[in-house]
């Protein structure tokens, strides 16, 4: 008989909250999830709660914001109780965090390689020579053309998907198990969104990693992931398989799939949650 091993993420009653002149307002509210690994997708419109969530797991919710969990495990290991250097050792060594926009993401006067190398200076002891060597191999591994120009290259010299391959290079040196991926293509044009996607999905799956991808994005989700936690209003309103997108149960989601881009929906007004109810 073999032991089952925990999930990636055991998530109940995660609740992230602010005070206001009304009193609390929450904006993450109780939501539980499991992540047993693989790609899951977390979606919703702006301000619905999933940056927020990805915050709450990272330990990165500022002051006065507060942050409460009945359950809240990584690879069974309890984070709701870290102090702050705990947290620290855990982001970038177990969790790596990918971010919209290099622009703004990457420091402007600091070399990418300095960047790259970051997360081994922090987590690994290793020597000049070796840090070097494999921040060269990590660039080269997520397709920059030469590496060693984008390692001595400043942010502002490459590309916006050069800049973004800088940081998917950046938040995977220290071979984290987790990669949060929050909304990493909204900033890139359609053709390089896909093979940022597709280079972040080869990457995972080659390092054996779990994913969590922030997505506003249906059609990407359904490409690119496994399972999708929709989320609205700081709540989790519905959980299903990637490729059920399109026969989702929950009004919201079906709106957010049928105001997805396409030639039918050109010039034409794009449905509410409240014109979907209506119909149910």
């Amino acid at each position: 008989m073999t032991d089952t091993l925990p999930p990636v993420l055991d998530v109940a009653g995660l609740t992230v909250s602010f005070p206001g002149a009304g009193g609390e307002q929450r904006v993450v509210d109780g939501i539980s999830f499991v992540h047993p690994g693989g790609r899951l997708a977390l979606v919703g419109e702006s301000g619905s709660g999933k940056s927020m969530t990805a915050r709450a797991l990272l330990g990165l919710v500022a002051a006065p914001g507060v942050v409460a969990a009945t359950r809240l495990q990584m690879d069974g290991s309890d984070l709701s109780g870290l102090n702050e250097s705990g947290w620290q050792r855990l982001r970038g060594q177990r969790i790596g965090l990918m971010l919209q926009d290099p622009r703004h993401a990457l420091d402007p006067v600091r070399r990418i390689g300095s960047q790259v190398e970051e997360g081994l200076r922090i987590h690994r002891r290793l020597g000049r020579a070796e840090r070097r060597d494999r921040a060269l191999s990590m660039l080269e591994a997520v397709g920059m053309p030469d590496p060693l120009r984008a390692y001595r290259a400043y942010p502002h010299q490459l590309s916006g998907g050069m800049g973004q391959r800088a940081m998917l290079a950046a938040t995977l040196i220290a071979e984290p198990r987790l990669l949060i991926a929050d909304e990493p293509t909204s900033a890139l044009d359609r053709e390089l969104r896909e093979q940022v996607l597709e280079l972040i999905g080869a990457q995972v799956d080659l390092r054996g990693m779990a994913l969590l991808l922030i997505s506003h994005d249906l059609p990407q989700v359904a490409q690119h992931c496994e399972h999708v936690l929709v989320m609205h209003r700081g709540r989790l309103v519905e959980s299903l398989p990637a490729s059920r997108l399109a026969d989702a149960d929950h009004p919201y989601t079906r709106m957010l799939w049928q105001c997805r881009p396409s030639a039918a929906t050109k010039g034409r007004p794009l449905p509410t949650l409240n014109m979907l109810e209506a119909q149910t």
